[in-house]
């Protein structure tokens, strides 16, 4: 609120005039500025305005409402870094994983193929066994 006196003639008495920028009634003390732009480097916080300075009002006005999309940008930057350290250690599990899952893939190949190989092998024995000991057989057969 803005007070001004002026004297209208000589003769006359004082005539007092009163009125009011445009909302100044959200421009906070210099203590409140610190507290809510406190992570604010001391060089971007807003400076209290000249409250008989329309102007001014309006650049304090400007400059805080910069400040805030400045704070909520800066803490949606350190949400969205945070959330991609989490992906980056997901990714990195995930590789981890991935290579695991390869490794048991090529070690159940190699067990296939030696299964395949010892069962071909059992097989060509068991038809020696048979050549060689055809006498063998029924005997066990029978008992």
């Amino acid at each position: 609120m803005i007070t001004s006196t002026r004297r209208v003639s000589p003769d006359k008495s004082e005539v007092r005039i009163a009125f009011s920028l445009d909302d100044t009634s959200d421009v906070k003390d210099a203590e409140d500025l610190s507290q809510t732009f406190k992570d604010l480097e001391q060089r971007l916080q807003p400076v209290p305005p000249c409250v008989s300075l329309r102007e001014s009002v309006q650049v304090y006005k400007q400059h805080c409402r910069m400040a805030r999309e400045f704070h909520q940008v800066k803490h949606e930057i350190a949400v969205l870094e945070d959330r991609k350290r989490k992906l980056l250690a997901e990714l990195v599990e995930d590789e981890d994983v991935a290579v695991e899952i390869a490794r048991l893939e090529e070690e159940f190949r190699r067990l296939t193929e030696e299964n395949r190989r010892l069962v071909t092998v059992h097989g060509e024995r068991a038809r020696q066994l048979e050549r060689l000991c055809p006498d063998e057989r029924p005997r066990q057969d029978s008992s």
